[in-house]
């Protein structure tokens, strides 16, 4: 997938094409890196490459449940866990997930075809506004892509720490670029 969003069609494919470069540049912070590194934490919070990319594949795969009307189980210590690789799961295993929830994704939105569609706003939860009843799938799109980019940020953050690899080097080792004067692809220390 190119550094730049492909030309989209509407504004549903619009959405669906930024959340899946959101998902890749995503994925790409973990291009190279050992198991352990994955599991690093070197900055002075407890994030890691590999439990940021849980934690977005897990929080893209509540909002779906939500937006499809699915009950939930309350799982007081989830979130918490949903920051860290277990050591009894593989980076296989995460990615292979993450890309379960994108074809999820992808299906539910396609299949429900109105961004108007609403979705209920969880009033439990103090940072949701009292005013409103519910979302639109749009803005839980909106809200998606918002989060992934937050968060890859993070891991970009936590990347450059553990070995000095940057998105763009990292994109074009993973893509295959040819060397130039300005671009470098990434290579393994």
């Amino acid at each position: 997938m190119p550094g730049q969003v492909r030309p989209v069609t509407d504004e549903q494919d619009g959405l669906l094409a930024y959340l899946a470069q959101m998902r890749y540049v995503l994925k790409l912070t973990a291009y190279g890196l050992t198991p352990e590194q994955l599991r690093a934490t070197p900055s002075a919070s407890s994030l890691s490459v590999a439990g940021l990319i849980k934690h977005v594949a897990t929080t893209e795969e509540n909002w779906m449940a939500i937006v499809r009307r699915e009950e939930q189980p309350v799982d007081y210590g989830a979130y918490e866990r949903n920051f860290v690789l277990g050591d009894d799961e593989t980076a296989e295993e995460l990615f292979a997930m993450y890309d379960r929830v994108a074809e999820a994704t992808e299906k539910t939105v396609r299949d429900i075809a109105d961004l108007d569609h609403p979705v209920p706003i969880d009033h439990s939860v103090p940072w949701n506004p009292k005013e409103y009843d519910a979302w639109s799938l749009r803005w839980v799109l909106l809200h998606l892509i918002q989060e992934t980019a937050r968060h890859t940020g993070h891991a970009d953050v936590i990347r450059e720490t553990v070995d000095g690899a940057t998105a763009y080097p990292l994109m074009a080792a993973a893509e295959g670029w040819p060397e130039s004067p300005w671009m470098k692809p990434w290579k393994k220390a």
